[in-house]
């Protein structure tokens, strides 16, 4: 579905929840078919306004029988109508920052409600929001069918089974995965857990991306959520994404002429430590993480002007990278 028809859709259904509410509140207790005749829609699509109503923001609507019609039976207002002019801007906001995603289920949804709450203050057009805005970057194709099992098991912790096709081990492989948490990163949805079929069948923690997962199924065999399972508490401090090693390393990496303000732009790590020393146009910038092949990355992208200093595993990988590239021109 367009971005123009979901909104149409979204201003649509909130014009028919405002006079549904309105009607119900008033005390006349309206039913189905005298509120699909006011709103020249039918009957169930009533009937799905009313499960929203009811399901989705929480209003206690009962029906009478003896009156043949729907009332409140403690009082509801609708959550739009308590949102600030000021909140539903940065909502929508929100939105605009979430555009790598769209067209997966996680932005559609959150989408639709943000487009809902910002036509009950009459901000859907506003020219403001056009102001702030994500430039274009790579969409990434994931099959709804898989987001859809992947959560479904992290809620019901079941789990998931499939085959998958690494980054480095391109041959299909078959995966048995405890679900822990859904990563999201520059547009892509990536799966932590633990994987019963990791080195060589005693298992481990691992990360997979959903575009590569194939044949998914929820097996329903319960597993128990460790207490620790959260993925940042494995990066050692870094900040560089969704990669993480078992092993904590302390980094340290000279950067020169531009790079220099680009290094002290960002926290890259949680115990960064940036030091200056402008008579040698060097920044020098020290830091744990658990991250090394993001951390390597990193580095390189800065071509010339980064160079690693320690440890010293990690800067002989850096050369190897560097001979390599040199015999590739």
């Amino acid at each position: 579905m367009s971005t123009e028809k979901r909104h149409t859709d979204s201003h649509l259904m909130f014009e028919r929840l405002t006079r549904i509410h309105a009607k119900i509140k008033s005390g006349c207790y309206p039913n189905s078919q005298q509120l699909a005749f006011d709103n020249e829609v039918s009957v169930p699509t009533i009937s799905r306004d009313i499960e929203f109503l009811r399901d989705r923001l929480g209003a206690d609507i009962k029906y009478d029988a003896f009156h043949r019609g729907y009332y409140y039976e403690n009082d509801f207002d609708l959550p739009m109508n308590l949102v600030s002019s000021k909140d539903v801007l940065f909502l929508s906001l929100a939105k605009q920052l979430m555009m790598q995603y769209e067209g997966s289920p996680v932005y559609n949804e959150i989408s639709s409600i943000i487009d809902l709450l910002a036509d009950s203050q009459g901000m859907g057009k506003s020219d403001f929001l056009k102001r702030v805005a994500v430039p274009p970057l790579p969409k990434v194709i994931v099959d709804e069918d898989v987001w859809k099992i992947v959560i479904e098991c992290i809620k019901e912790n079941t789990l998931i089974e499939f085959d998958y096709n690494g980054r480095w081990r391109t041959e299909t492989t078959h995966r048995m995965l405890r679900p822990y948490q859904v990563l999201l990163q520059d547009g892509m949805y990536f799966v932590f857990g633990f994987d019963e079929n990791a080195n060589d069948g005693k298992g481990g923690e691992r990360l997979f991306n959903f575009s590569r997962m194939k044949n998914i199924k929820n097996t329903r065999q319960f597993f128990e959520l460790p207490d620790d399972f959260e993925f940042c508490s494995r990066c050692g401090g870094g900040r560089f994404g969704a990669f993480k090693e078992a092993e904590k390393v302390q980094y340290e990496i000279d950067f020169y002429d531009d790079s220099r303000q680009f290094v002290k732009d960002c926290i890259w790590a949680d115990d960064q430590e940036v030091f200056d020393f402008d008579e040698e146009n060097t920044t020098k910038i020290k830091f744990s993480s658990s991250q090394s092949l993001k951390v390597m990355e990193w580095v390189l992208s800065q071509g010339v002007n980064a160079r690693p200093v320690a440890p010293a595993d990690f800067v002989e990988r850096w050369k190897n990278e560097i001979r390599t590239l040199a015999e590739m021109l």
